[in-house]
């Protein structure tokens, strides 16, 4: 079916806002898929806050275009769907990398994390980025001994403090 212009326009500015807050994106060629698999895809990508699209690469070229994924524009051939993570970074990497174990007409193109093209090679690397809760866990993991002297320190110090108040009213 043949969109109209006014069509064309809508989905390049809902594309070109969504890439504005992506952290990444990640593109897949889908051809020979079925249709219940495309479904169950959409369903696992939404479960995991990937924003899913299915648009023509004329279309997605110009929605990228001024975006921080601009320089996907020389992959984007043949029936390509694409995975804009929103809340990790490696969020449409890693639910394209599962999905592809157990369906393997979904062949990762090409990803961008915003700072140049990556291959497919790079999938595992882009999908193996952590999620803000895990990258905070891993921060708070190194300042574990350092915080836990500093609470040490602080649980001393009222004690410490007593015992100078007393020696200074003995002396008195």
């Amino acid at each position: 079916m043949a969109l109209g212009l006014a069509a064309k326009k809508e989905i390049v500015a809902e594309v070109s806002e969504v890439a504005s807050r992506a952290l990444s994106v990640a593109v897949a060629e889908y051809r020979g898929m079925e249709v219940a698999d495309l479904t169950d895809l959409r369903v696992k990508a939404r479960e995991q806050g990937v924003y899913l699209k299915v648009i023509r690469n004329t279309l997605a070229k110009r929605a990228l275009a001024d975006s921080k994924f601009a320089d996907l524009e020389s992959a984007l051939t043949g029936p390509l769907i694409y995975g804009f993570s929103i809340d990790a970074p490696g969020g449409a990497a890693r639910l394209f990398k599962d999905f592809g174990k157990t369906n393997d007409k979904l062949n990762v193109t090409a990803l961008s994390i915003g700072s140049g093209l990556l291959g497919p090679e790079k999938l595992d690397a882009v999908a193996s980025l952590p999620t803000r809760d895990e990258a905070l866990a891993r921060l708070l993991a190194t300042f574990k001994a350092p915080v836990g002297k500093f609470v040490q320190t602080i649980n001393e110090v009222p004690g410490k403090f007593v015992r100078v108040l007393a020696a200074i009213k003995d002396e008195k």
